[in-house]
């Protein structure tokens, strides 16, 4: 309780010197706070005026195609009129279910063992927390080069299926989400834990149901960041078996060719026909309403979970 209350004076009294620099009374404090807002609010005018002009571009170029057709349809290089992208659409449903079913309880599993049970003086631990750190920076082609020969091949030789995908992919986010989720456990307030206790609850049990349920906002945030990320790559899926090209639905996570929205709007993207251009916009169209779909669901979690200390 008593680290508490200082760790609250000292962010109380940082708060307050920041604030006095930037608006304070000195002759740098008038011009400097301003600029510095001016600055911030000019980045994100510029990052947000880039991303819908974008999407405008896609919509306004994709709309002759943007029709039920789009997603009843598998695709076709004969007709394009009526060539549609369902195949593509399963397929990314059945890799990303199966990334969020296995990289979530590893990644929170990961979390709660470094940030509540490891012991930081252990070297294994500290190896553990580097390669953590240093794997969430590392190119999405290496971690397909790696699916390819250990999971595709290899030790698990599953094969080109979809959860040969799935599993790369979590090889990808997982130092995401990690990474996240300990900051979420790490942000909950030490008093929780210890009236927990005081009450006789075991450790296992304060985490499960006094740290966790706190900690879901944060860690759903993660996961959302880690979704987003995934659904749009394309250069690992390559590796792994996501077909340029498939006329059916994948049979299921361990059967089956498959493709994805992003290498099915690749290959229509890279040919020359104008008819091909649309559908590659469309499909662009098409993949956000998926990201955002995903994302809603997620944010609606995280704010249900959402709690004020």
């Amino acid at each position: 309780m008593r680290s508490s209350r200082r760790s609250r004076i000292a962010i109380d009294a940082a708060t307050a010197s920041t604030e006095q620099l930037l608006t304070g009374n000195s002759r740098g404090g008038r011009w400097k706070g301003p600029l510095f807002q001016g600055l911030l609010l000019l980045c994100i005018l510029i990052a947000v005026t880039m991303l819908l002009a974008v999407l405008l571009q896609a919509l306004v170029e994709g709309w002759p195609r943007l029709d039920w057709n789009l997603v009843r349809n598998m695709p076709s290089s004969l007709d394009t009129s009526a060539s549609g992208m369902n195949s593509a659409l399963w397929g990314t449903i059945y890799v990303m279910a199966g990334l969020i079913v296995t990289v979530v309880p590893i990644g929170v599993s990961a979390a709660i063992y470094l940030e509540e049970f490891a012991d930081k003086t252990k070297w294994y631990v500290r190896f553990i927390e580097l390669n953590v750190q240093n794997l969430a920076a590392v190119p999405s082609i290496v971690f397909g080069i790696l699916g390819l020969a250990f999971i595709v091949r290899g030790p698990l030789n599953l094969g080109f299926v979809a959860y040969a995908a799935s599993l790369t992919l979590a090889l990808l986010v997982l130092p995401t989400i990690i990474l996240a989720a300990r900051e979420s456990i790490r942000s909950v307030p030490s008093t929780i834990r210890q009236a927990s206790m005081g009450l006789g609850a075991t450790r296992w049990r304060t985490i499960w149901h006094q740290v966790l349920p706190a900690a879901v906002p944060g860690i759903v945030t993660g996961t959302i960041l880690a979704i987003s990320r995934a659904i749009g790559e394309t250069a690992p899926l390559l590796l792994v078996g996501a077909t340029v090209f498939v006329t059916y639905a994948p049979d299921g996570f361990f059967e089956g060719s498959y493709t994805v929205l992003p290498v099915q709007i690749f290959n229509w993207a890279v040919r020359p026909q104008e008819e091909f251009r649309i559908l590659a916009f469309a499909g662009i169209i098409l993949l956000m309403v998926v990201l955002l779909s995903m994302n809603s669901i997620a944010i609606w979690i995280r704010n249900k979970f959402t709690k004020e200390w």
